[in-house]
């Protein structure tokens, strides 16, 4: 389903909506408080997956009243492969959840060892297992560097780079089309250029260390974090870009063989 046709589907049938909110492969973003909206006068329940939106803008699940969401935290939010994921439950409705997985760290006394289970009351409930303590103080060390950053601003300098990057790109690289919104307002923190030779530019492109990556048919995905890189690292990707892409460099067959992560 395409993405403009979201809203034409959520009708009196539909139980669940989920969606996630930044896509993927274009960045193309939903806006959260109207299909939440929409959703709840459906009478449909809100699932919000914020894979591609938390670290990389402001999120306010409470003002737009979704019931749930769920996302990772190796992305933006710099965990790091391996990673734990995290769920959102809203605290008037986690009571009268019943999680698919009952974990003994999700049960109300997990040491008490009661023959019956008995969730937790909180969303404490929604633990399933042992969490991952390796795991877990590499995310901890990795939200100490979000102490006292304001989203609004991140957000503003994200669209910045964006604009930057797009700017360039269409300037200085032959056959590289636009594929993620025009409009800012619409657009995530990463930018997508289709290209029929994608693939094989995009391992060129990560050999000469600038990293982003490949989405099928024909798309070149990167991302943007302002906390680490600025105007003048995006110009210099673009170099390199632009040097992969107009001379060539792609046509190597080093380049064309597809593995298995793209």
């Amino acid at each position: 389903m395409a993405p403009e046709d979201v809203a034409d589907a959520i009708t009196a049938d539909v139980a669940v909506v989920m969606l996630t909110q930044v896509d993927y492969r274009t960045g193309r973003m939903h806006d959260m408080n109207a299909v939440t909206a929409q959703a709840h006068a459906a009478g449909a329940v809100m699932l919000w997956d914020l894979a591609h939106s938390a670290g990389a803008l402001p999120v306010d699940l409470t003002g737009c009243n979704a019931e749930f969401a769920v996302g990772c935290t190796y992305k933006y939010l710099n965990g790091g492969p391996g990673a734990p994921a995290f769920i959102y439950v809203r605290p008037d409705v986690v009571g009268a959840i019943e999680p698919a997985l009952s974990g003994w760290l999700g049960h109300d006394a997990p040491f008490a060892f009661d023959l019956e289970y008995r969730p937790a009351r909180d969303i404490e409930r929604m633990r399933v297992v042992t969490p991952p303590v390796v795991q877990m103080t590499a995310l901890e060390e990795a939200l100490k560097l979000w102490d006292g950053v304001d989203m609004d601003s991140l957000r503003a300098a994200s669209i910045h780079l964006c604009e930057v990057f797009i700017t360039e790109v269409e300037a200085r690289c032959e056959g590289l089309t636009l594929a993620s919104p025009r409009e800012a307002a619409a657009r995530g923190s990463q930018v997508s250029f289709a290209f029929e030779h994608g693939y094989a530019a995009m391992q060129a492109v990560i050999a000469r260390g600038v990293i982003g990556d490949f989405r099928a048919p024909n798309l070149m995905r990167f991302g943007f974090t302002p906390l680490y890189i600025d105007a003048a690292d995006v110009r210099a990707a673009v170099d390199v870009i632009a040097d992969v892409v107009n001379n060539r460099l792609w046509d190597r067959p080093e380049y064309q063989a597809r593995a298995r992560v793209t």
